[in-house]
């Protein structure tokens, strides 16, 4: 490991960036440098220019890929080089506004019903019921979820950050899943330890 990623590794933990942020930053700093076969600190704007342009026009990467891209060279050339580039001279594009795409009741009811597993059932339920993420979901506790009030706490979300939502009804197939799940202290336990969930 050369000093530079080194460098990089360390701002980047310190500032309590995502394990898989970082891996991607180091990543594309690794490929921005590799692309012009010289170290990252000595390149600068014409070639951060050069690299946006070929990655729009040459690899033509998904738009989340490109705005990870240029964000890793923001974050290393302010902060691990401390250099003043103009962060106009490495802009973000503009997002595209797309609207969402909204399922019908009927859509909805055959969507949270095609699991056979009763479990794997309320997991769906209480994914779409609360709004949460896979990684939410296949991490709830037990002690989590506070069914006096239906609310489920999601704790260590993105960004490491705690949150609350409400437990709605499209969420309380969860409750018959639970009455035989108390002996656990993960909500929804896999089969085998350390195994992800299967779908059935």
């Amino acid at each position: 490991m050369t000093a530079l990623r080194k460098r990089m590794l360390e701002d980047l933990r310190i500032r309590n960036y995502a394990p898989t942020t970082v891996a991607c930053y180091v990543r594309s700093v690794a490929e921005f440098a590799k692309h012009f076969n010289k170290p990252p600190d000595q390149l600068g704007p014409e070639e951060i220019r050069s690299w946006q342009l070929f990655l729009l026009n040459e690899k033509r990467v998904k738009l989340s890929t490109y705005i990870q891209a240029v964000c890793a060279l923001r974050f290393f050339y302010q902060n691990t080089l401390h250099q003043r580039i103009d962060i106009d001279r490495i802009p973000l594009p503009r997002y595209e506004k797309k609207l969402p795409v909204i399922l019908s009741k009927a859509e909805v009811k055959a969507l949270l019903e095609a699991p056979k597993n009763l479990k794997h059932r309320a997991m769906l339920a209480t994914m779409y019921g609360a709004g949460l993420r896979v990684s939410e979901v296949a991490n709830l506790k037990v002690c989590d979820l506070d069914r006096e009030r239906h609310v489920i706490w999601v704790r260590g979300g993105k960004g490491h950050k705690d949150r609350q939502v409400i437990s709605r009804a499209s969420a309380r197939p969860a409750r018959g899943v639970l009455a035989l799940e108390t002996s656990h202290r993960v909500a929804f336990p896999r089969q085998k330890a350390g195994l992800p969930h299967r779908n059935q």
